[in-house]
């Protein structure tokens, strides 16, 4: 049981919300886009939307400057 994170196979971990895969992966940055076999989850529901086995996540960086 894998998932796929940014191209790379991760573990699974069962009945994992977004939010707890984020901090298992160490993404800090306070602002990420996050899609799950690509569908972009909202950030107000990172709590509570449950990441499936065998699925492919994109999480993107937003990073601004000048």
């Amino acid at each position: 049981m894998t998932i796929e994170i940014n191209g790379k196979e991760q573990a699974f971990v069962e009945n994992e919300t977004v939010k707890q895969l984020l901090k298992r992966m160490n993404y800090t940055f306070p602002l990420v886009v996050v899609k799950i076999n690509g569908t972009v989850v909202p950030r107000k529901d990172f709590s509570e939307v449950i990441v499936p086995d065998e699925s492919t996540i994109n999480i993107l960086h937003m990073i601004s400057g000048g």
